[in-house]
């Protein structure tokens, strides 16, 4: 079954604390087996005040497509399977030395969180469906 936020889900969400927005993340890419990401002739990037770079990422088009403002204006919410994900992108990013920001909403900042304790923490909830 294809998950679609309903709008009272989706404002109720986005009005989380960090933590939780984290954890309804894992759940429902666990769930559906996709992250999402926007797109404009590269992926949307994002910054800290150390420069350590981000590329933001959401369980839903819908709440990266709330996102695509300011900087981001003109992206488009774009997929990753859940099995690129693990497979190729968090290795690659190790590589590149990038971090995910994890949900982002239009008015807040995304969890910054390691790539092993992202790859830990969904690969625990997938052995929770196994």
């Amino acid at each position: 079954m294809v998950w679609h936020p309903s709008q009272e889900e989706f404002e109720a969400v986005v009005r989380l604390s960090g933590e939780l927005r984290y954890v309804h993340f894992i759940k429902k890419v666990v769930d559906e087996e996709m992250v999402w990401g926007l797109w404009y002739n590269g992926w949307a990037m994002a910054g800290d005040d150390s420069g350590k770079q981000f590329i933001p990422i959401w369980p839903h088009p819908v709440y990266a497509e709330a996102c695509a403002l300011d900087s981001w204006k003109g992206h488009h919410p774009r997929s990753i399977t859940l099995t690129d994900l693990l497979n190729k992108w968090i290795p690659g990013m190790h590589t590149d030395v990038l971090d995910f920001a994890v949900f982002p909403t239009p008015k807040g900042n995304g969890v910054t969180i390691s790539l092993r304790e992202l790859e830990a923490d969904i690969r625990a909830k997938l052995e929770c469906y196994e």
